[in-house]
C-alpha cells in the first residue's frame, strides 16, 4: 500500500497552478487516445501500409496502456506518486518525439507501445494527486475540473488530428505533445514535490505481470495479423491463439491464489461488479470501434479530408459535456441500472441510425447520430461506475476501479481490431458480389452511350463497386453494433442495485 501521509499544504495561486498542471496532463493523455483516429489514412499512406495496419497505431497504444494500469499502485508506492507521475510524463514526451520521427510500421507501433506504457499511469495518478493537494471540501470542484478534461479531450482529438494532418503533417499530432509534456514536467517539479508520498518496499507480482503481458500481447497480435494470414489457416495465428488461451488460464489460476496479485480477480466474486464490467466491455468495444471505423470510411469511401472527418466524429462529445452534470444529479433519485439501460439503448439507437446512410449521405446527416450519441454516453459511463464500485467493499474500491479501467481499455483495443477485420472482409465479399452485376454489357453500353471512353468506363465501374461495397460492409457492421448495445443494456439488469454510497473518484 502507498503511505498516504498528509502532504505539505499547497495553497493560493500555487494550488491553482498545480491543479492546472494535473488537468493539462490528463487532457494530453486522453487526447492521444483519439487524435490518431482520423489520421490513420495519412499515416498509412506515408509509411506505405494498408489502412488496416494503420489501426495498429491505435490498438498498440491502448493495449500498452491497459497493461500498465494495474502497475500504477505499485509504481507509486515503490517510487513515490509525484516522482512516478513526473517520469511517466518525461517518457510520454520522449516517445511522442519518436512516434513523430517514425519511418516504418514497426517503429511507430513500438513507439506507441512505449507511449502507452508511460501514459497508462498518468491518468489515475493525476486524479490521485488532485485529491491529495486539494482540501476535502474542494474535492468536488477538483474532480469536476479533472472530469471536464476527460470529456473535452476526445472532442478536440479528432478535430486537432484532422486539421494537423491535412495542413501540416501527421507527424505533428505527436510533436504537439512535446511542449505540453515539458510544461507539465516543469510544473510538477516546481509545484507538486510537497505532495510526494512516502516510499515502501512493495512486492510486485512478477509472474502475474509476465503472464499478463504474454497473453494480452499474443491475443492482440493474433487479432491484428489474423486477416492478413488467413486466420487459422496460418500456423503463426494458430500458435498465437494457443499461447493466449493457455497462458490466460494459468494467469487466472495464479492471480486467484497469489497473496498480492497484479490484477485482483477475486473482485469478480461480486455479481454487481462482474455484470457491470461485462456490460461496460461490450458497450465500450462497440463505441470505440465506431470512433475508428467512421473516420476511416469517411476518408477512404466518401473522400472526406481528415479535418472534415474529425468534425463529423467530434460531435459525439458535445452533448456528453451538457448531460454529465444532469446524470450526476439523477443518480441520487433514479435506479442507476435504469440509467445505464436507457443510456446504452440510446447508443444502440444512434448506431442503428447509421445503417440508414447511403453513399450520397450529407455532412449533417452523418453528424446528427454523433451528436445524439453523446447524450447517452454519461448515462452509460457514470452509473456503470457507480454500480460496479458500489458492489465491492470500500477497501477493494481501488482494485475494482483498476480492473474496470483495464477491461475498458482492452475492450476498446479488441473491438477496434475485430471491427476493422469485419469491415475489410465484408467489403471484399460485397465487392465480389457487386462487380458481377455492374461489370456487365448493359452497364457498359449505357455508359458508352453517354460518350465515355472505355478506360473511363472501367474506372467509373471500379469506383462505384468499391464505394457500394464499403457502404454495405459499413451498414452490416453497425447492425451488429446495434445488437451488441442492446445485449449490453439487457445484461445490466442481472446486477443488484448498489447497496452503499460510492466514491467514484477511485475510478480512472
Amino acid at each position: 500500500m502507498v503511505a498516504h501521509t498528509k502532504p505539505a499544504q499547497i495553497t493560493g495561486a500555487t494550488l491553482l497552478l498545480a491543479g492546472a498542471v494535473l488537468a493539462l496532463s490528463n487532457f494530453m493523455v486522453v487526447l492521444d487516445t483519439t487524435i490518431a483516429n482520423v489520421s490513420v489514412a495519412h499515416i498509412a499512406g506515408a509509411l506505405g501500409i494498408s489502412s488496416t495496419q494503420g489501426t495498429w497505431v491505435i490498438t498498440s497504444y491502448s493495449v500498452a496502456e491497459a497493461i500498465c494500469v494495474p502497475l500504477t499502485g505499485w509504481l507509486a508506492g515503490r517510487f513515490g506518486t509525484v516522482r512516478t507521475f513526473m517520469f511517466g510524463m518525461v517518457g510520454f514526451g520522449v516517445f511522442s518525439v519518436l512516434c513523430g520521427l517514425s519511418t516504418s510500421l514497426a517503429m511507430i507501433v513500438l513507439c506507441r507501445v512505449g507511449q502507452g506504457l508511460c501514459g497508462g499511469p498518468l491518468m489515475p495518478l493525476s486524479q490521485t494527486l488532485m485529491l491529495r493537494i486539494f482540501p476535502r471540501e474542494q474535492h468536488g470542484q477538483a474532480m469536476g475540473l479533472w472530469a471536464m478534461t476527460t470529456v473535452v479531450a476526445p472532442i478536440l482529438g479528432p478535430i486537432l488530428g484532422g486539421t494537423i494532418s491535412d495542413n501540416w503533417s501527421w507527424n505533428w499530432i505527436f510533436f504537439i505533445n512535446i511542449p505540453v509534456a515539458a510544461l507539465c514536467v516543469f510544473g510538477t517539479y516546481r509545484l507538486l514535490r510537497p505532495a510526494e508520498t512516502e516510499l515502501a518496499d512493495l512486492r510486485v507480482d512478477k509472474m502475474g505481470l509476465a503472464m499478463l503481458v504474454v497473453w494480452i500481447g499474443a491475443l492482440q497480435i493474433m487479432l491484428d495479423l489474423g486477416r492478413e494470414h488467413d486466420w487459422f489457416g496460418s500456423s503463426l495465428i494458430t500458435c498465437l491463439a494457443v499461447i493466449a488461451g493457455v497462458v490466460v488460464l494459468f494467469f487466472i489460476a495464479w492471480e486467484i491464489t497469489d497473496r498480492a496479485p497484479i490484477v485482483d480477480l477475486r473482485i469478480f466474486r461480486y455479481r454487481g461488479f462482474t455484470v457491470s464490467v461485462l456490460s461496460l466491455s461490450f458497450a465500450f468495444a462497440a463505441f470505440f470501434a465506431s470512433a475508428v471505423i467512421i473516420p476511416q470510411w469517411l476518408q477512404t469511401s466518401m473522400n472526406y479530408t481528415a479535418t472534415k472527418a474529425g468534425y463529423v466524429t467530434a460531435f459525439s462529445g458535445v452533448c456528453a459535456v451538457i448531460m454529465s452534470p444532469i446524470v450526476a444529479k439523477l443518480l441520487d433519485k433514479v435506479d442507476p441500472r435504469m440509467l445505464v439501460f436507457i443510456g446504452i439503448l440510446w447508443m444502440g439507437f444512434t448506431a442503428f441510425l447509421r445503417t440508414l446512410w447511403s453513399s450520397d449521405v450529407d455532412f449533417w446527416t452523418m453528424a446528427m447520430p454523433q451528436l445524439l450519441q453523446g447524450a447517452g454516453m454519461p448515462f452509460f459511463f457514470i452509473p456503470l461506475t457507480t454500480i460496479g464500485l458500489g458492489a465491492v467493499r470500500p477497501e477493494e474500491t481501488a482494485s475494482a476501479a483498476g480492473i474496470m479501467s483495464f477491461m475498458r481499455t482492452m475492450a476498446g483495443a479488441i473491438g477496434t481490431s475485430v471491427s476493422t477485420t469485419l469491415y475489410e472482409d465484408g467489403a471484399t465479399t460485397a465487392r465480389s458480389e457487386i462487380v458481377s452485376k455492374l461489370n456487365s454489357q448493359p452497364t457498359i453500353d449505357a455508359l458508352s452511350s453517354s460518350g465515355m471512353p472505355f478506360e473511363q468506363i472501367r474506372g467509373t465501374i471500379a469506383q462505384s463497386v468499391t464505394t457500394q461495397a464499403d457502404m454495405i460492409s459499413f451498414t452490416n457492421l453497425f447492425v451488429l453494433s446495434s445488437l451488441i448495445f442492446v445485449v449490453s443494456a439487457l445484461i445490466i439488469w442481472l446486477a443488484p442495485r448498489p447497496g452503499h454510497a460510492v466514491d467514484t473518484s477511485a475510478a480512472h
